[in-house]
């Protein structure tokens, strides 16, 4: 089956996990609208593929004008679409006590509270029996870190609100999964001019201890792909799910 044609809306997608989604997609045929709050990275990454991302719409995702302009732009260009994939995110760590409170929402406002202006911008865009939600949560909504409460509630209600779309829109055939990455080689791996994914503690834990089997970080490109698959026909029975993807991280003591 092609999927030359479909239509998709890829958020965070001027760098990392969002970027190599929007690429997939469009190497894949479909149309993609891509939005982020960068637009110049935007600008880079449909550079790569002029013909198949066509609406670019730069935008704070803690904004709900971004989602409404987004389905504005979209309505007009295309008339509907067919998938969402939320990738937007941030990390911003800080004491759960004393951190401002501010500072301290910031990624739930752009995590959660993007997911929820999108989907009530953009469902009913969605034709009925085909369409698809993926929302990128992580590996930190089923688990803690110290000075990264704020992060991980984000994931977590990210989650539960993909099970939640996934009743409320299976009676339209709206399909709603998430994927919970593990480490993964992006600029949000790079703390204070630091890459954790280059450091002793990185090291020591994950390649010569035995946290992590694959002994390694996922490329982008991989997350991408488990996008790809649920946005597809072979995923039209998986519904409600987080599927982890995380080289075995998890799975250890």
């Amino acid at each position: 089956m092609t999927m030359s044609g479909r239509r998709v809306i890829v958020t965070g997608a001027s760098s990392g996990i969002g970027a190599a989604t929007a690429q997939r997609f469009a190497e894949e045929g479909w149309r993609v609208a891509l939005t982020a709050l960068d637009e110049s990275g935007l600008r880079e990454v449909a550079s790569h593929h002029v013909d198949n991302c066509p609406i670019l719409c730069p935008g704070d995702m803690a904004d709900p004008q971004t989602a409404a302009t987004l389905a504005q732009t979209v309505a007009a260009e295309w008339d509907g679409v067919d998938a969402l994939i939320h990738c937007a995110g941030m990390f911003i760590g800080g004491d759960a006590i004393t951190a401002a409170i501010s500072e301290w929402r910031r990624p739930l406002d752009i995590m959660i509270n993007g997911a929820v202006f999108l989907v009530r911008a953009l469902v009913p865009l969605m034709r009925s029996g085909g369409g698809r939600i993926v929302l990128i949560t992580s590996v930190h909504g089923e688990r803690a870190e110290a000075g990264g409460s704020a992060y991980a509630m984000a994931k977590a209600a990210l989650n539960q609100y993909c099970r939640a779309l996934a009743l409320e829109l299976a009676p339209r055939g709206i399909l709603v999964n998430a994927i919970a990455p593990g480490f993964v080689d992006t600029p949000m791996s790079v703390m204070n001019g630091v890459n954790e994914l280059e450091s002793d503690w990185f090291r020591t834990n994950y390649i010569d201890g035995h946290h992590l089997p694959l002994k390694r970080a996922a490329q982008p490109e991989e997350i991408a792909g488990v996008a790809y698959f649920l946005a597809g026909p072979d995923a039209s029975y998986i519904t409600g799910q987080v599927i982890t993807v995380d080289g075995g991280l998890t799975i250890t003591f």
